[in-house]
């Protein structure tokens, strides 16, 4: 007998406008986990921003985080699979940001601590709203240089400005075979991020090996995003919610209800009268 493995996008697929899950999504989704549902999810948050949105929400197995770059068990938050990159790679990235005179999220390991540094005098209003939303973190950390932002051991860069900004950055890192690079306009905001990761953080990735751990034969899919594509790609089916963007719709094998009517729980609801095998 098959079992089929349920993963979800987050921020405009699972999470409303609010950044949260309806109370009614987290209701069903709890529920059919009890029934025995193999149910996870997996976003560009870190876990520290994914637990806050995902609050009250069960997890019984492990989550897909940074678009793939680790996988976590939420419980422990023992880290089960990392994509890194290797000091070369990531001295390119910091000597071509350099060059571009772009000013980044960094997310990296100092001194065995994870943290979330940036320079306070580069501060731009993607920026300030991305440290608004996360008051009270303890991985942020502020820093005045150059020289600060890139120590430790960096795994992941967030660039956020305006489109004519990032699209440079873009068109150099995605098409270097070592890394992964995305673009994409920000949920309900005009400010773009464009995201620089290890050529193998993907959620695709991720998800394969996680259906292994899992000892599932299939997986099923909802996201929103163009970062969805390799998930569904690699899906045995995937769902696009009403929201989305065209090109994902394009590829899905159907379109469910939106974020706001609660559409991946409702879906996860009529399949849940079939069984879940």
């Amino acid at each position: 007998m098959s079992k089929t493995l349920y993963v979800t996008d987050l921020d405009g697929t699972l999470l409303n406008k609010q950044d949260r899950i309806h109370p009614e999504s987290i209701r069903i989704i709890n529920h059919l986990i009890e029934q025995g549902m193999a149910f996870t999810y997996a976003t560009a948050r870190s876990l520290s921003s994914a637990s806050i949105v995902t609050q009250g929400l069960s997890t019984n197995i492990p989550v897909i985080v940074y678009n793939g770059a680790f996988m976590i068990n939420p419980a422990t938050r023992e880290i089960l699979s990392r994509e890194s990159f290797c000091p070369e790679e990531m001295r390119w990235v910091t000597d071509i940001l350099s060059q571009l005179d772009i000013s980044p999220l960094v997310y990296s390991f100092v001194e065995g601590v994870e943290k979330v540094s940036w320079i306070v005098s580069r501060e731009n209003e993607g920026i300030r709203r991305y440290l608004d939303n996360r008051k009270g973190d303890r991985r942020l950390r502020p820093v005045t240089s150059t020289e600060e932002l890139y120590q430790g051991d960096m795994f992941y860069f967030t660039c956020i400005g305006e489109q004519q900004d990032m699209k440079p950055v873009y068109d150099i890192f995605s098409k270097d075979a070592r890394f992964r690079c995305t673009l994409q306009q920000e949920l309900y905001r005009p400010e773009y991020w464009c995201e620089i990761m290890p050529a193998k953080a993907t959620k695709a990735e991720a998800i394969r090996k996680l259906k292994k751990i899992w000892k599932c034969d299939r997986v099923v899919s909802f996201g929103d995003a163009i970062n969805d594509i390799p998930m569904f790609e690699i899906s045995d089916e995937c769902y696009a919610v009403e929201n989305a963007v065209e090109e994902l719709k394009a590829i899905a094998d159907g379109v469910i209800e939106s974020n706001e009517e609660n559409g991946v729980a409702k879906w996860l609801e009529r399949a849940g009268c079939a069984g879940f095998h």
